[in-house]
């Protein structure tokens, strides 16, 4: 099975660019702890990770690179895939509310691995806040939000959204409003829960954003805090992403090396290959490479 990996991280620790990594510092993370993740992780790591399988191509997502050096990481990736030729491509980080924006945007998409930029906006702590039409600042419904989004279409680059699923109704409205610019929604759009009453809001939240044909979905992130990983415990998650997007519209992603809190790499690989073993092998091949592949620019042989 050929694999893009459209979603992992890499960092260097000793470059001290990296806040929420830093020795001593625990920032509030919805898997909890995650100071098993506080090593260096660069592509020589990730390939180890990887084995045996073999990664076709790969998209490194900003890792929350101290926003005072905002070009920093791009230019880090930049020297890693010259020295390695890993990753392939990188989503680059972005404040779409800083009055520089569009020129910072610019800068951004003059790097030539970058396919995209993410910030996760502002969001309400539980669904019970949320409500449509909300003016909840720094969210994708906040004008200075919007007034820097609105300078991706122009460069051709899109936009990498993690938010909690409550807030997907907002993804979809932007996407109306902004039809020429690409939604990627990260992480299966943050179910957090295997409880049934939470995935049947998620799924009717994920539905929404679903029907508006700007948006696709990376499949990644799918720990839950103070759960074990099973297999079966990501079946639900898995294909109903695929189901409401369809495989050309959504991906697989490892989301390593956080995710290896859970789940070897491996282990993650093989999960996703007997969940979807029930499907077409075109979904498959479109799920597990082709459609990363069509988002991310990668010429597959």
């Amino acid at each position: 099975m050929q694999i893009v990996d459209a979603h992992c991280h890499v960092w260097d620790l000793s470059l001290g660019k990296h806040p929420w990594l830093a020795e001593g510092v625990q920032h509030p993370h919805r898997y909890g702890d995650y100071s098993a993740v506080k090593v260096n992780f660069l592509p020589e790591d990730y390939q180890a990770a990887a084995s045996p399988w073999q990664i076709a191509a790969a998209v490194h997502m900003e890792a929350e690179w101290s926003p005072d050096d905002p070009l920093g990481e791009a230019r880090w990736i930049a020297e890693l895939n010259e020295e390695t030729g890993f990753p392939q491509a990188m989503t680059a980080q972005v404040w779409f509310d800083r009055t520089d924006a569009a020129d910072l945007i610019a800068a951004q998409a003059a790097f030539p691995l970058v396919r995209s930029l993410r910030q996760k906006p502002k969001a309400f702590a539980t669904a019970g806040k949320w409500s449509r039409g909300h003016r909840l600042a720094g969210s994708m419904n906040c004008p200075g939000f919007r007034k820097g989004y609105a300078n991706l279409s122009q460069h051709g680059l899109h936009f990498e959204l993690q938010t909690p699923f409550w807030h997907l109704p907002d993804a979809a409205d932007l996407a109306r409003n902004f039809p020429d610019t690409l939604i990627v929604i990260n992480h299966a759009g943050v179910p957090g829960s295997r409880d049934p009453a939470i995935l049947r809001a998620w799924s009717e939240a994920l539905a929404t954003v679903a029907a508006e044909p700007n948006v696709r979905i990376k499949v990644s992130g799918l720990g839950v805090r103070g759960e074990d990983w099973t297999t079966d415990a990501q079946r639900e998650v898995i294909l109903t992403c695929i189901r409401l997007f369809g495989a050309d519209r959504a991906m697989f992603a490892s989301n390593m090396p956080v995710d290896g809190i859970f789940r070897s790499f491996p282990q993650l690989i093989e999960d996703f290959i007997e969940i979807t073993s029930v499907l077409p092998e075109r979904d498959r091949i479109a799920f597990f490479a082709g459609t990363a592949a069509d988002t991310y620019g990668f010429i597959l042989s």
